[in-house]
């Protein structure tokens, strides 16, 4: 039998598959690197009996790459293969002067997954289009922009995602070196507080009002706020709560109220990510709306949250220039809440005219957690919000 395609997939509880020709033969090992030896072996195997090395595709929690690998069990990376490398740059006609010093922009990702492995055995290789894309996307979330940027994360159906999107990117933009706030803006039992760590007190947004105006002295030190925010000792960001037992008539704040907290926390922060409540008419809605600089528009796969998402954005063009302006650079982050509900796609493509950036999240049972943390996310998961963390970043 002439063997024509060959996939190797490893996976990370250690156990992998390969298929020839669609026959497929499962491997059960003790972790990751154990199961991709295995199915070298399996591949070996079956050059031995063509007699000649075989390509292999070989895949893994953080992508893929062409693989030869000889009867006697060696492998190598495969030939390069011009169609997934980009294209060199055209040469100038004259060489320019180049510096003597290294850009570190230019410097490449560190060798991960089956690179990794193959560099243990002394087979070194550039690294994949999926690792150059994650270093990429990791170096956008890292900057520093000159001023405080403030995101504001919408829309007018509650339980569409806000808070989980909220959360994830204040996380992944913390991770990555910025100071950052998660701030509960939703004065109708807003839930992120819920969601996240309690500090050692049980302050909200009521508490830090009355020293707004402290706080905005040239006197006033940043470790004085840690009284009033929540800070995740994990994930590395700071959560301002409301208050989900009192009644919004109970803690709303007037729009100059909001004002002042908002000079707050941009003093002390460099990016402040605002979840919102669902009355997109409300005067603390629209004056959120006012401070933002990004906004994020979070959907389920459910198909009244991304209508909601529709109109959200549909007004928001037609109310002034400011709101028009967000809503065409605005990020759509459509999410695959439960396992029954259809795959993200054909809503993604519903907003890819309506926004400047779509990105899916595939379901993922942690997202149910009570506690949200990033270390608990898939691979996959965590990825997909990268890339919704690196859009925003695009946008500030």
């Amino acid at each position: 039998m002439t063997v024509t395609t060959i996939v190797a997939t490893a996976h990370e509880d250690g156990t992998g598959t390969v298929t020839l020709d669609g026959t497929s033969r499962d491997v059960a090992t003790d972790s990751l690197d154990q199961a991709r030896t295995a199915l070298l072996a399996l591949v070996a195997e079956e050059a031995r009996k063509a007699g000649r090395p075989l390509t292999v595709i070989a895949r893994g929690p953080d992508g893929e790459w062409p693989l030869l690998v000889h009867p006697n069990g060696q492998a190598q990376p495969a030939p390069e293969d011009r169609r997934r490398r980009p294209a060199p740059p055209p040469e100038a006609s004259r060489a320019a002067g180049r510096s003597f010093l290294a850009d570190a922009t230019m410097t490449g990702p560190p060798p991960t997954a089956w690179q990794a492995f193959l560099a243990r055995l002394g087979f070194k290789q550039g690294p994949s289009l999926e690792e150059q894309a994650r270093w990429s996307d990791e170096r956008a979330i890292s900057q520093h922009w000159p001023g405080p940027r403030t995101i504001a994360v919408l829309n007018g159906k509650g339980g569409s995602g806000k808070t989980p999107t909220t959360v994830l990117l204040s996380a992944l933009f913390a991770r990555a070196g910025s100071g950052v706030l998660a701030w509960d803006s939703n004065v109708t039992r807003g839930t992120l507080g819920w969601r996240t760590e309690r500090g050692t007190h049980e302050a909200t947004v009521l508490d830090l009002l009355p020293h707004a105006d402290e706080l905005l002295t040239p006197s006033a030190r940043a470790a004085d706020l840690a009284a009033y925010v929540h800070h995740q000792t994990i994930d590395k960001y700071d959560v301002l709560r409301s208050n989900p037992l009192l009644l919004s008539t109970e803690q709303k704040l007037t729009p100059d109220q909001l004002n002042a907290m908002h000079a707050v926390a941009a003093k002390y922060y460099r990016l402040i990510f605002m979840d919102s409540g669902n009355d997109e008419g409300d005067a603390l809605w629209l004056r959120m709306i006012d401070h933002a600089d990004q906004i994020v528009v979070a959907s389920t796969t459910r198909p009244d949250h991304a209508e909601a998402g529709r109109l959200l954005l549909d007004a928001l063009h037609d109310r002034d220039e400011h709101s028009s302006s967000l809503a065409g650079k605005a990020v759509v982050v459509v999410s695959q809440a439960d396992r029954e509900e259809a795959a993200a796609d054909s809503i993604a493509a519903g907003f890819a005219e309506l926004a400047r950036a779509v990105v899916t999240i595939p379901y993922d049972p942690a997202m149910r957690s009570q506690w949200l943390r990033v270390d608990n996310l898939s691979p996959t998961t965590q990825r997909a919000y990268l890339r919704a963390a690196a859009e925003v970043a695009q946008g500030l």
